[in-house]
């Protein structure tokens, strides 16, 4: 017993020391300290080429923190500081810390059935099906319900349609995670922009809003806002010594592998460092970490079109992306990952990867009888997935132009996955009609 006292004070004074060393700007105004790559030992020079591929890559802001100072801070073209841009999927991270603060002040549990806040009927399934359903599967995309819908944001019961026990399943599927902006309601009598500005915006100094959008409800803040939220994960739920995450279990979760399917997922947080990882859309793994440059504790937040929060707790390390589609495929895993191979060269780490020059098309798309995938690699392999994961073409040993056939394919969705003989991964999303 006391041994474990003892370990507890040693954590616990780590923790404070750290806290302690970490800059926080202040709550309201423009005032946030800066520090230079130089004066931490990196490598100034490399700034310039970090900024180029960001610029190219239609980023509209981008913010380095190191210890909490701003290192890097870059609007591109008319978007500035004042500017506000979406979230898209990094808001889900929002969401779930939410919930977390919602468990800890009493306001319901994540073992709940989500039934109890939205009401019987949420969804498509039997009453016995539905009442299994809990706030955890939803945070952890394992509700058991079927992604595979003409429109997986839908949250109509109709669109709600069990295929698989809650627990058994990983799926990729904003439907349910949207309705957790429900259950917050529910719970705790007010919506989720009132509760998160009253437990979140005000004691961090974030400003910014859900809007609904269709199904959606969808987060647009100022780039510093994403970076305040990001600043604030990196000292597990402490901002300047207050503690709004309480709830230190909940947290350690949420930053966690949550489920035995989807190792690099969490609670609506993807996770790099484990030994295979799942993406949307798809039913099967992938072997390696997400991002193979980024350390193995980083956990980031991943939306659409490469908005980013990227948090690296063993570095002080934060950054966030703003922008339009970077042009380089479907998930934004890719470009978060050649970010780091940028930022690993910033930081004088010669032991890095080169970041691949790679052009690809792939084109008719849609494509009916030949599928032509062009690339400018002497050596790769590929391989064609429907939208059940079920590998259904391979070729091996491919080099420059290759020509599929297509025509025995049932039309449809597919995902192509694209290996180099440098092991670096690509993916395109095609349509066979």
């Amino acid at each position: 017993m006391k041994k474990t006292l003892l370990l507890f004070s040693f954590f616990a004074a780590a923790f404070t020391a750290r806290s302690q060393s970490m800059y926080f700007p202040p709550l309201t105004g423009d005032t946030w300290d800066t520090i230079s790559p130089a004066s931490l030992g990196w490598c100034p020079d490399k700034v310039d080429e970090l900024l180029d591929y960001l610029g190219d890559r239609n980023s509209k802001a981008f913010i380095l923190l190191k210890d909490g100072k701003i290192v890097i801070e870059k609007y591109f073209g008319t978007f500035t500081q004042d500017s506000v841009w979406y979230w898209a999927s990094a808001g889900k991270t929002l969401t779930s810390f939410m919930v977390g603060v919602a468990q800890q002040e009493g306001h319901l549990s994540i073992s709940d059935t989500t039934s109890q806040y939205l009401g019987a009927g949420w969804t498509n399934c039997t009453a016995g099906e539905e009442e299994k359903i809990t706030i955890r599967h939803q945070l952890t995309m394992t509700t058991g319900l079927d992604d595979n819908v003409p429109d997986h944001y839908c949250t109509l019961d109709t669109c709600l349609n069990c295929i698989a026990a809650p627990g058994t399943r990983w799926a990729y599927h904003n439907g349910p995670y949207t309705l957790l902006d429900g259950v917050i309601q529910d719970a705790t009598g007010q919506t989720l922009n009132a509760y998160m500005n009253q437990k979140l915006k005000i004691p961090t100094g974030m400003t910014g809003l859900f809007i609904p959008a269709g199904y959606n409800n969808v987060f647009y803040s100022k780039a510093r806002s994403m970076a305040r939220f990001g600043l604030l994960i990196l000292n597990r739920g402490n901002w300047n010594g207050n503690q709004i995450m309480t709830d230190t279990t909940y947290f350690d979760q949420m930053v966690n592998t949550s489920q035995a399917l989807n190792s690099s997922y969490g609670y609506l947080w993807w996770l790099n460092g484990k030994s295979s990882y799942m993406l949307p859309g798809l039913q099967f793994n992938f072997t390696g970490p997400l991002s193979p440059n980024a350390p193995d504790d980083m956990i980031a937040a991943l939306g659409k079109n490469g908005q980013l929060i990227d948090v690296a707790p063993g570095m002080d390390l934060v950054f966030i992306r703003m922008g339009n589609d970077p042009g380089v495929g479907e998930v934004p895993a890719l470009i978060n990952d050649t970010i780091w191979i940028k930022l690993n060269d910033l930081m004088c780490n010669t032991a890095v990867k080169e970041e691949p020059q790679l052009q690809v098309n792939v084109y008719p798309n849609p494509a009916k009888d030949v599928c032509t995938v062009d690339i400018d690699e002497q050596s790769y392999g590929l391989s064609l997935f429907d939208e059940m994961g079920r590998q259904v073409l391979q070729k091996q040993n491919c080099s420059g132009r290759t020509d599929l056939n297509v025509k025995a394919l049932i039309p449809g969705v597919y995902y192509m996955r694209i290996v180099t003989a440098k092991n670096y991964t690509l993916f395109r999303k095609i349509v066979i009609s």
